[in-house]
C-alpha cells in the first residue's frame, strides 16, 4: 500500500528509485492474502477494503470490473483480496509513475541493514549478497508467525505433528482425515484452521484450548451506526476503568433501545489510537492484562457463515472447547503429549497434531528474523516496553536505543501497535501508508 501511495503522490518529477525487497514470487498479497483456499474469508466486509482512503469504492469497483464472483454476504476470500493487491502492485512496478518515481522489485530476503559512516543513509544487504544503498528504509514486515510463550524442545519443534505456523506454504497438509488435533487459541486464526480442516474432509476429534473459552463475535447486519461519543465523554480520560465504564453504559443504552451493541464498538474505531495514547503505560499494561482478550472477541469479528460452520462442528461433537492454557508439550512417539493447566488442575491430552493459533508474534525482542536482529543489535530498532511492536515517533520513524529519532529507518503496519494498539486491519494500514507517503514526499525532492 505504501508503494502504491508513493506512486500516486502529486508533484515531481522526482528523480528517485524505489526498491521493493520481497522474497515471495508474487509481490502484493503477502502472507495474509496468499492463501489458496476459498474458505478463508476476510473478516472485514468488501465496502471497507479499498486500498485508498480517498477512494472508498475502489475495491468494489475492481470487483465489478474484474468480474469476480459475488462475495457471499460481502465477505470476500483472502485469495480474492490478494489478487486485488497483486494487480495494484504490478501496475506500479510495470513503469515509472507519473511523478517520476521508478520502482524495482528484488525477489530476495533482506538479511541486514547498516547505517553508512555519515549516518545519512543505509546499506541493505540481500540474501544473495547484493547490497542496496538507500536514503530511507521502510520496514513493512507485516506479521510474524505465531510463537506461543512456551519453551519447546528442539524435538517438539521438529515433530511433524507440531505446526507452528498455520499459514505456512505446506501447513496442515500431513493431517489425515481421522487424525486427532489440538488447537492453541480460539480466535479468528483457529476458526480459519477449522474451516480448512473441514474442507479437507477432516472428521477426527479436534480440541480447542483457550483460557477464555470464547469464540470471536459474529458480524451484525450492514448499515447500522451509532453516534460517536468520543469527543464529549472519552477524550482526555486517562484510565481503562473510566473508558470501560462509559462504553458499557452506551452498550446498555443501545440494547435498552432495541439496538445492536456492535455499532457502539464500531463508533470508537476512528478514535481508538487517541484513547490508547491518552493512557499512561501502566494503564495500557492494565488493559492488556484484563481487557484485551475480551476486546479482541467483540472487536475482531467473524463472518456469519464461518461462525455457523464452526457451530455445526461443535454441535456434531467433532470440535470441543477446553478451558485452560497449554503449559507444556513433549513428544510421545508419533504423538504429542500436551499439558493443559486451569488453575491448580493439570490435564494431559495426547494428540497427533498441535496447531499454534495464538496470533502473530508481536514481541520484537523475540523475533528471530535476521534483518530485525541486525537492527536490534545495532540499537536502531527498539522493542517497546509492552512487547507490542517497535518504538517510533508519530510518523513511524524508528527511535534508537539512545532515544534519538532516526531519519533513515521507518516502519508501518502491525509493528506500530505501541502507538495505536489497533494496527492490523486494512482501514488502519491504508491510512498509515497514505500518511507515511505524504511525510516522505519532501525528502523525495531533497534526495
Amino acid at each position: 500500500m505504501l508503494l502504491v501511495q508513493l506512486a500516486h503522490l502529486p508533484g515531481g518529477p522526482y528523480d528517485v528509485d524505489v526498491h521493493l525487497v520481497e522474497p515471495r514470487a508474487v509481490p502484493g498479497p503477502g502472507l495474509a492474502y496468499s492463501a489458496r483456499r476459498k474458505e478463508y474469508l476476510l473478516n472485514v466486509r468488501a465496502p471497507f477494503l479499498s486500498a485508498f482512503p480517498q477512494e472508498p469504492n475502489h475495491f468494489l469497483n475492481w470487483l465489478a470490473a474484474s468480474k469476480t464472483p459475488v462475495c457471499p454476504s460481502d465477505f470476500c476470500s483472502r485469495q480474492t483480496y490478494g489478487k486485488y493487491l497483486q494487480q495494484l502492485t504490478e501496475s506500479v512496478l510495470a513503469w515509472p509513475a507519473a511523478n517520476g518515481l521508478r520502482f524495482f522489485c528484488h525477489h530476495q530476503k533482506a538479511v541486514a541493514a547498516t547505517l553508512t559512516q555519515d549516518g545519512r543513509s543505509a546499506t541493505v544487504q540481500l540474501a544473495d549478497g547484493h547490497e542496496i544503498r538507500s536514503r530511507r528504509v521502510v520496514l513493512a514486515l507485516g506479521n510474524f508467525p505465531p510463537a506461543p510463550d512456551l519453551r519447546l524442545s528442539a524435538e517438539v519443534r521438529r515433530h511433524p505433528g507440531y505446526h507452528s505456523n498455520p499459514w505456512g506454504p505446506q501447513a496442515l497438509q500431513n493431517i489425515a482425515p481421522h487424525h486427532s488435533v489440538l488447537l492453541i487459541g480460539s480466535g479468528l486464526t483457529a476458526m480459519d484452521v477449522l474451516l480448512g480442516l473441514a474442507a479437507d474432509g477432516h472428521h477426527g476429534p479436534v480440541t480447542v484450548v483457550a483460557r477464555s473459552g470464547r469464540w470471536p463475535s459474529v458480524h451484525g447486519p450492514l448499515g447500522q451506526s451509532y453516534l460517536s461519543f468520543y469527543a464529549n465523554e472519552l477524550a482526555g480520560l486517562t484510565s481503562v476503568a473510566e473508558v470501560v465504564r462509559v462504553v458499557r453504559r452506551h452498550v446498555r443504552q443501545a440494547q435498552q433501545q432495541g439496538q445492536d451493541w456492535r455499532p457502539v464498538i464500531d463508533s470508537l474505531r476512528p478514535d481508538l489510537g487517541r484513547i490508547w495514547q491518552a493512557w499512561p503505560q501502566a494503564e495500557q499494561a492494565r488493559f492488556l492484562r484484563h481487557v484485551a482478550s475480551i476486546w479482541s472477541v467483540v472487536r475482531h469479528r467473524s463472518p456469519p457463515q464461518n461462525a455457523a460452520a464452526v457451530q455445526r462442528m461443535l454441535d456434531a461433537g467433532i470440535v470441543r472447547m477446553q478451558l485452560g492454557k497449554v503449559t507444556h508439550i513433549e513428544t510421545a512417539g508419533t504423538d504429542l503429549q500436551v499439558e493443559v493447566t486451569r488453575g491448580k488442575q493439570r490435564q494431559q491430552v495426547r494428540v497427533q497434531h498441535v496447531i499454534s493459533c495464538t496470533g502473530p508474534l508481536l514481541d520484537y525482542s523475540r523475533i528471530p528474523d535476521p534483518l530485525v536482529s541486525s537492527l536490534r543489535a545495532a540499537g536502531h530498532l527498539v522493542p517497546d516496553a509492552l512487547h507490542l511492536g517497535i518504538t517510533t515517533d508519530e510518523h513511524g520513524a524508528l527511535c534508537t536505543a539512545q532515544g534519538q529519532v532516526s531519519d533513515v529507518f521507518y516502519t508501518l503496519g502491525p509493528s506500530r501497535r505501541p502507538a495505536y494498539f489497533e494496527s492490523t486491519a486494512v482501514p488502519e494500514l491504508r491510512t498509515q501508508a497514505a500518511a507515511l507517503a505524504q511525510h516522505l514526499q519532501p525528502f523525495l525532492a531533497a534526495d
